[in-house]
């Protein structure tokens, strides 16, 4: 709600430093026409590049944490389970006797059980 607030005020305060001043006087002061683009920057950096810097923390202590037995959810889609961890290369097992080697950062997310669930399961087809 806040940021709805404040997305309507903005084009408003720009509005107001681009209007020239009254009494006869062409040129008003640089900083009424700069605070429009301070604001912008402002707005900007919270509302896009402060989460993005958040979700990139969150993804690297993720990618640091992996531990063996992790299930997880690798870029390609393909889920899958850590079976052995050597600095950053991982081995996922992928299916019963099928491991794949792979770096930490080819892994998307941690794989939970519900997600595990809804994948089809081996030898049954949809018909």
């Amino acid at each position: 709600m806040k940021y709805k607030n404040i997305i309507l005020t903005l084009p408003f305060l720009f509005l107001i430093g681009c209007v020239p001043q009254q009494g006869g006087q062409g040129g008003g002061s640089m900083i009424t026409g700069i605070i429009p683009f301070v604001l912008i920057f402002v707005l900007f950096y919270f509302l896009i590049l402060r989460p993005q810097q958040k979700q990139t923390r969150e993804r690297n202590e993720m990618i640091k944490n992996l531990k063996r037995g992790d299930s997880v959810l690798t870029n390609g889609g393909i889920y899958g389970k850590i079976t052995n961890i050597n600095d950053d290369i991982l081995s996922v097992e992928i299916a019963k006797g099928i491991n794949i080697k792979m770096t930490r950062n080819g892994i998307a997310s941690l794989a939970s059980a519900s997600e595990e669930e809804k994948k089809p399961k081996e030898g049954k087809t949809d018909k």
